[in-house]
């Protein structure tokens, strides 16, 4: 998979932090988003700037050791994003947001593993609870290690919720159906009904994933 130009990318993370504020994944400064643009370098969101109100050339770049390359002051959750492009080259793009019924059920350290959407299933399958690490710092990046090259995102205990893909647009797709998942689950708790898919159901859409080229995301509980 090719990389995104510098300027595309900019361009890209502007438009999905607007996106992630209009929707009320974010409140404030809160949440992070970064692209992979070469092997070894990524442009990601500016620190104490809320994504609703961002430019494109507020973004940092920065290499995969740390470094920054550029005017500005990267987000401070910079270590996860890194950890997770060294663990994975094919990963390309990274969504960190506080989408509020995921992060109700992180708080809850309630994971998102039962089979209920069929779009959900296919596409961003199980999502554990990473346990809790404290924001910035070494932590972080160690409690999501374990999950990397399973899954396609966490919850990350009484914080969010963090989401990666093939580029960043899947990431953020993936945030997308993680919130969507929570919701959906939540409304069928009040409902008294657990609307999840039997085995054979699950089965096929396993197989579907496949043709859909994603490779990870677990299998999803039945009862």
């Amino acid at each position: 998979m090719g990389y995104m130009t510098e300027k595309e990318a900019r361009s890209v993370l502007t438009d999905l932090g607007r996106r992630s504020y209009e929707r009320a994944y974010v409140a404030a400064n809160d949440g992070n988003i970064s692209c992979r643009i070469s092997a070894d370098t990524i442009l990601i969101t500016p620190s104490g700037v809320s994504k609703g109100y961002m430019t494109d050339d507020m973004m940092v770049k920065v290499s995969l050791d740390g470094r920054v390359l550029t005017e500005g002051k990267p987000s401070s959750e910079m270590k996860m994003h890194l950890r997770i492009y060294r663990e994975d080259p094919e990963i390309h793009g990274v969504t960190h947001l506080h989408p509020p019924f995921a992060t109700a059920f992180s708080a809850a350290g309630i994971p998102l593993n039962r089979a209920i959407l069929t779009e959900a299933v296919m596409a961003v399958g199980v999502v554990p609870v990473a346990p809790y690490a404290l924001p910035g710092t070494e932590e972080v990046p160690e409690s999501i290690a374990p999950f990397i090259h399973d899954y396609n995102a966490v919850l990350l205990a009484n914080h969010g919720a963090l989401s990666w893909g093939k580029d960043v647009y899947q990431s953020f797709y993936f945030m997308e159906s993680v919130e969507q998942c929570a919701r959906i689950q939540l409304y069928l708790k009040m409902l008294g009904s657990s609307g999840t898919l039997n085995g054979s159901q699950v089965d096929r859409l396993m197989e579907m994933r496949k043709v859909w080229g994603i490779d990870r995301g677990g299998i999803p509980v039945t009862e």
